[in-house]
């Protein structure tokens, strides 16, 4: 069920950098170089597998990484998908304990 406006709000409070813009949730991550962005996105896309939920958008750019996240089978952003981006906030935080 995707969460009300008000409510999704409040919890991207919580999660800096991150914005409603298109119907999703997205942040664009720096890297201090290319190969940096390349093994986060990496480490993204192996906590997605082992969720069984992927990002909307992954992109790859030049020491940036773009990451969006809407559940289009609920017609909106989810908890899933509020999970799926404090993993990522805590993983680069050193709070995951997956770090390479």
């Amino acid at each position: 069920m995707a969460i009300d406006p008000r409510t999704l709000e409040e919890r991207l409070a919580r999660l800096p950098g991150w914005a409603f813009q298109n119907g999703r949730i997205e942040k664009t991550f720096a890297f201090p170089a290319y190969a940096d962005g390349v093994a986060f996105a990496l480490r993204v896309t192996l906590e997605a597998e082992r969720r069984n939920h992927h990002p909307d958008e992954l992109a790859i750019l030049w020491k940036r990484v773009r990451v969006a996240y809407v559940t289009h089978s609920a017609g909106g952003v989810t908890e899933r998908d509020l999970e799926a981006a404090a993993w990522i906030e805590a993983h680069l935080a050193g709070k995951t304990g997956l770090e390479s």
